[in-house]
C-alpha cells in the first residue's frame, strides 16, 4: 500500500522508522514538529544527513534548560536569536500593549513587548488561536531609567512566521480517501499517529480500540474516559500526536487551572485547545471537589460554564485519562473505585459520553513502532482539527440514525456525537446520507458508539441504581432509517 499511499497523498507522506531513528527521542518532540523536520531534510528515498538535521534542531528547536544561555545572548549581548516553538499572545485591556509569553521555556508575558509596527506585520497569524507555533525572533529592548516613568527592560518580538509550511485543503483529503478501503484507512490512520498497523498482526479490534483516541480530536465537546493497564500509549497520543490538544501532567487540577483564575484574570487550560486530556486522574488533586464538580459538569453539559461571574466558553473536550488495576477492568462492576471522589458522582459521569476500555488496546512494543512511509503527523493533526468545524457530517448522522421512542436525551447526543466523530475519522468522503455505505456505517460508526455509551451507562447503574434503571433512564434502541436501511 506504500506505493498507492504516496501516490494520493504526494507531499503529505513522510518516511519515519521509530526503531531505527533512535536518536529522535533523545530530542523529546512531539510527533507533529518531528514530522516536520523528518520532512525538512528528508529526499525522495526518505533519506537525510542526521548531522544536518541535528543541527537545526540544536540551533532553533533548544532545550528548556538552555533557556538561560539564550536570554544571555539576548540581553547582555543583543542578539536577535531564532527559535522554532510555541507563542502565546496577550492583549492587555488597561493599556493596549501586546505581550506574549513562551510556556515551553517559562517566558511570561509581564517580560515581553510586540512594538506596534512589529505587530501590524504579524498579527494576521498571531491571532489564529491562543497557542500558535511558529518561527520567533527575539531581541531585547534595554531599561531606560531617564524615562517617567522609568520604562523596564523587555524581551521583544522581532518576526514570526508559521511553521506550517502548506495550507491543508480538507476537500482533497475528502476526496483521497475515496481511493481505500476500510482496511487499508484504518492502517493509514495508525501510520499518522506513529504505529506500524503490520505489528497487530491483522488484529482489527485492537486497531480500532487504538484509534477510538482519536475521537476528541474530531469532534467538539466531546468527553471520554479511559482506563487501562499501564503502557499502552495513552499519555503519548494525548501528548504527542496534535498541536491543538493539550495533556496535563496531573498533579494538582483546579477549577482556577482548568477553567478561569479570578485572582490573575486568566483563562484556563479548556481556552484555546481541542481537548485537555487530564493524565494520572487516579493520582489528581482537584482541590475544592464540590467546586471543581459543579463547574465540570456545567462545562461538560453544555461547552460553557461560569466562574464568579466570568462566562468561559469552548468546544474543548474534556478526556480522563487513568490506570486501574486488572480486576477492575470490568465494565460490569464498579471501574470507579480507585478514582478520586470526584468521579463518585453520577451526574459528572452521566455526561461523559463513552468510555474506552484500555485493556483492549495492546501494550506498546516495538514492532507496533512505525517504521516506513505515512501520512505526516502535523499535516493530520491539522486536518482533524479542521474536521471538527465540518457540521455536515452530524447533520447527516441526524438525517440517518433513528432513535427508539422515549429514549433519555443524553443517551442520545452521546451516540450521535460519537457517531459524528467515527464518520468523520473513518469515512471524510461522505457528503450526503446516500452516500453511506450501510454495513460500514453500522460495523464502524454506530455500533462502536452504542457500545461506548453503553458502558457508562452501566457505571450509571451501578453508581446510582435508584436513578438509573428507571425505564426512561436505559439505554434506547438506534438503528438506521427505513429509507437507508
Amino acid at each position: 500500500m506504500t506505493s498507492k499511499l504516496r501516490e494520493h497523498f504526494e507531499e503529505m507522506v513522510v518516511y519515519k522508522d521509530l526503531k531505527e531513528m533512535s536518536f529522535l527521542k533523545t530530542l523529546k518532540l512531539p510527533s507533529f514538529l518531528r514530522d516536520w523536520v523528518l520532512k525538512k531534510f528528508e529526499d525522495e528515498a526518505g533519506s537525510f544527513d542526521t548531522e544536518e538535521l541535528l543541527d537545526f534542531v540544536n540551533t532553533y528547536m533548544p532545550r528548556k534548560e538552555d533557556w538561560i544561555s539564550i536570554k544571555e545572548r539576548i540581553i547582555t549581548r543583543f542578539e536577535r536569536v531564532k527559535l522554532l516553538t510555541k507563542i502565546t499572545i496577550d492583549i492587555s485591556i488597561r493599556t493596549g500593549e501586546v505581550s506574549f509569553s513562551l510556556p515551553e521555556f517559562g517566558l511570561e508575558s509581564k517580560e515581553t513587548i510586540i512594538e506596534s509596527h512589529i505587530w501590524d506585520n504579524v498579527k494576521d497569524e498571531l491571532v489564529k488561536g491562543t497557542d500558535i507555533w511558529g518561527v520567533v525572533e527575539l531581541g531585547y529592548r534595554p531599561p531606560d531609567d531617564t524615562a517617567k516613568p522609568k520604562i523596564p527592560g523587555k524581551i521583544r518580538l522581532m518576526d514570526f512566521s508559521s511553521f506550517c509550511p502548506y495550507d491543508t485543503e480538507l476537500e482533497f483529503y475528502k476526496d483521497v480517501r475515496s481511493e481505500f478501503s476500510i482496511s487499508e484507512w484504518i492502517d493509514i490512520l495508525l501510520g499518522a499517529i506513529d504505529y506500524n498497523a503490520a505489528g497487530y498482526n491483522g488484529d482489527e479490534h485492537g486497531k480500532l480500540a487504538m484509534l477510538k483516541r482519536l475521537l476528541p480530536f474530531v469532534e467538539k465537546n466531546l468527553n471520554i474516559i479511559e482506563l487501562a493497564p499501564k503502557g499502552t500509549g495513552k499519555s503519548y497520543v494525548f501528548g504527542n500526536v496534535s498541536k491543538y490538544g493539550l495533556l496535563t501532567d496531573g498533579g494538582k487540577v483546579t477549577r482556577a487551572k482548568m477553567f478561569y483564575d479570578t485572582a490573575r484574570k486568566m483563562s484556563g487550560f479548556i481556552i484555546g485547545h481541542d481537548y485537555v486530556a487530564i493524565d494520572e486522574v487516579k493520582l489528581v488533586q482537584f482541590g475544592d471537589i464540590n467546586e471543581m464538580r459543579s463547574v465540570m459538569q456545567g462545562y461538560m453539559e453544555r461547552g460553557r460554564c461560569e466562574v464568579n461571574g466570568h462566562e468561559v466558553v469552548s468546544d474543548a473536550g474534556v478526556v480522563f485519562l487513568g490506570n486501574i488495576e486488572s480486576d477492575n477492568m470490568d465494565e460490569y462492576k464498579n471501574m470507579f473505585t480507585e478514582l478520586p471522589a470526584l468521579f463518585k458522582e453520577s451526574a459528572l459521569v452521566d455526561r461523559m459520553h463513552g468510555f474506552i476500555k484500555g485493556w483492549e488496546i495492546p501494550p506498546m512494543r516495538p514492532g507496533l513502532k512505525i517504521s516506513g512511509w505515512a501520512l505526516n503527523t502535523e499535516y493530520f493533526c491539522t486536518v482533524l482539527h479542521l474536521l471538527r468545524d465540518d457540521m455536515s457530517y452530524r447533520a447527516i448522522v441526524d438525517q440517518i440514525v433513528e432513535v427508539s421512542d422515549g429514549a433519555y436525551e443524553r443517551h442520545v447526543e452521546a451516540v450521535k456525537r460519537l457517531t459524528t466523530a467515527y464518520l468523520k475519522l473513518f469515512f471524510p468522503d461522505v457528503r450526503s446520507g446516500e452516500d453511506i455505505n450501510k454495513q460500514l456505517f453500522l460495523n464502524y460508526c454506530l455500533r462502536p458508539a452504542v457500545k461506548m455509551r453503553s458502558i457508562v451507562q452501566r457505571q450509571l447503574e451501578i453508581l446510582d441504581p435508584k436513578e438509573y434503571r428507571k425505564e426512561d433512564k436505559q439505554m434506547p434502541t438506534f438503528s438506521l432509517r427505513k429509507e437507508y436501511q
